[in-house]
């Protein structure tokens, strides 16, 4: 039974070395020597090989951008100032082929034919400018003292302007380009560059045939002309019944004994060119009176021929007795005591060339058509 205990006591440690790998009834193994034991390496992987391809290095993706728009940029400034400098050249080639052009053709000596900044002169646009203005300061200043003060004045702003500035007031002024789409109810239009431009053609072929003054020229031109209200057509058939209307009455006239006309005026009253205005006065002042007319006055620059004289120099003598400084008076205040529309703008003591004193008698613009009825 003993026996039996070892052998089994045996067997499980016999077992039991055999799992652990030893056996318990051996000698353990000797150490192995470090000379006999294979060299440990120092990588954990081993080294890569040394004809492995490396892989392609990449830049940043700013730095080729940044090189390019330098590059680009470069480029354009470069192409940038050729075309400058080209330009250049050929502006100074043709100003110098201009200059010598000019030179050539005045008048076989340098420098006639320049004009404008390079001779020192005011550019064309500054004249242009300066004349525009000068017209219409003279159309003002005639308006103020020439036109009736009782009429409509249509004009641009910057007339309109021009014209309170010579003390026209507001009320009398009809501004254009303000919603206005025609001058009618207006008596006279004042016509500049840009009232021809709202216009056109239909400015003088339908609402305003007749001019009654003009002041400049070309594009800087300023006229002044007479509103039809009943349209061009009907205002030009009128004024030829009123110049005959005044043809009759000046030839009635030439006839009146206590009337002495010059020769000038003569042929300007039976010509019909005097204002109906003064006709009636005229008719009036000789039946106390013996006048002598020396003239009918100038027709104003840029009228139409067929608007009337509207002032004339009388002479007045007594019919009977009495001083030549008193009968003059007493014409002037029969004159200044008409009423409208035979009431004179002006009536002065003007001193004539024989020495003599005499009544200058002027009526405002525009003339009134149809006063004399129609003609005999």
């Amino acid at each position: 039974m003993a026996l039996a205990r070892l052998d089994g006591k045996d067997y499980q440690q016999s077992s039991t070395a055999a799992l652990n790998g030893t056996d318990p009834g051996a000698d353990p193994p000797a150490p192995e020597s470090r000379d006999t034991r294979p060299p440990e390496s120092r990588w954990s992987v081993p080294p890569p090989a040394t004809t492995q391809g490396l892989p392609e290095a990449h830049p940043p993706w700013g730095t080729p951008q940044a090189n390019t728009i330098r590059m680009w940029t470069r480029k354009r400034f470069m192409l940038a100032g050729a075309i400058i400098v080209a330009a250049m050249l050929f502006c100074g080639g043709a100003l110098t082929v201009t200059l010598i052009h000019r030179t050539t053709v005045g008048n076989g000596r340098a420098g006639p034919g320049l004009t404008g900044p390079l001779s020192g002169g005011p550019p064309p646009d500054e004249a242009a400018i300066a004349g525009a203005a000068a017209a219409r300061t003279a159309a003002a200043a005639w308006i103020a003292r020439q036109v009736d003060p009782a009429a409509i004045i249509a004009c641009d702003p910057q007339m309109c302007a021009v014209l309170q500035g010579d003390g026209i007031p507001a009320a009398r002024l009809l501004l254009l380009g303000t919603g206005n789409a025609a001058p009618l109810g207006s008596d006279v239009i004042v016509s500049t560059a840009a009232v021809r431009e709202e216009f056109g053609s239909r400015l003088t072929s339908v609402y305003a045939p007749v001019a009654l003054a003009t002041f400049g020229s070309g594009s800087a031109r300023v006229t002044v002309l007479v509103v039809a209200a009943d349209g061009s057509a009907a205002y030009q058939r009128s004024l030829q019944t009123d110049a005959s209307a005044r043809r009759s009455v000046g030839a009635q006239l030439l006839r009146n004994p206590d009337v002495r006309v010059s020769p000038v005026g003569r042929r300007e009253l039976a010509a019909g060119q005097v204002d109906a205005r003064l006709l009636s006065v005229i008719a009036a002042l000789a039946t106390p009176y013996h006048l002598d007319i020396t003239g009918f006055g100038a027709p104003t620059a840029g009228a139409d021929p067929a608007v009337p004289l509207r002032s004339a120099d009388i002479s007045v003598a007594p019919a009977g007795s009495g001083g030549a400084a008193a009968t003059l008076n007493a014409a002037k205040r029969f004159l200044l005591a008409q009423q409208s529309p035979y009431r004179p703008a002006e009536v002065t003591t003007v001193q004539l060339a024989d020495g003599r004193a005499a009544l200058h008698v002027e009526f405002s613009a525009p003339s009134p058509l149809g006063l004399l009825g129609s003609p005999n």
